[in-house]
C-alpha cells in the first residue's frame, strides 16, 4: 500500500512539475495576428512564421527576455593573432566584414549582441 501511494505521490508531483513549466506559456490569435506567450507574460508576434508554414504549437515559448545575459561588443575583443587551431568559433560573414566568436565564450551566454558592415546581428549557440 505505501509503495502504490508513493507512485502515485511521483506522478502526482511530475504531472503539476510539467504543469507549472508550460502552464503559462501559449499561442494567442488575435487580430488575424498568431502570438505565443513566454512564461514571462511576454507576448511574441510569429505571424510570418506561421504564414509560411509553422505550427505555432511547436515553438518553444521560452523563459524569458532576461533568462540569459547577453555577450556585447564590450564584452568581445579583437583576438586576431595567436589564435589556437583547435579553437571552435562560430563565424559569420559579411560583406566587408567577417567576425568570429569563441564557441567557450558563448557558452555560458548562449548568444552574443554585434554589429557587421553596422547591421545589427545576434550570434547564438
Amino acid at each position: 500500500m505505501k509503495k502504490q501511494m508513493m507512485r502515485f505521490l511521483i506522478v502526482l508531483l511530475s504531472v503539476m512539475f510539467v504543469f507549472a513549466a508550460t502552464g503559462f506559456a501559449g499561442v494567442i490569435q488575435q487580430d488575424g495576428k498568431v502570438f505565443i506567450s513566454d512564461r514571462t507574460g511576454e507576448q511574441w508576434d510569429i505571424t510570418q512564421a506561421v504564414s509560411i508554414g509553422f505550427d505555432p504549437a511547436g515553438f518553444e515559448f521560452g523563459l524569458g527576455r532576461t533568462a540569459f545575459t547577453p555577450l556585447d561588443d564590450s564584452q568581445l575583443q579583437d583576438a586576431s593573432g595567436g589564435i589556437s587551431g583547435r579553437l571552435r568559433i562560430l563565424g559569420v560573414p559579411g560583406e566587408t566584414e567577417t567576425k568570429a566568436f569563441a564557441v567557450g565564450k558563448l557558452r555560458g551566454h548562449e548568444i552574443a549582441n554585434s554589429s557587421i558592415d553596422d547591421q545589427p546581428i545576434a550570434a547564438a549557440y
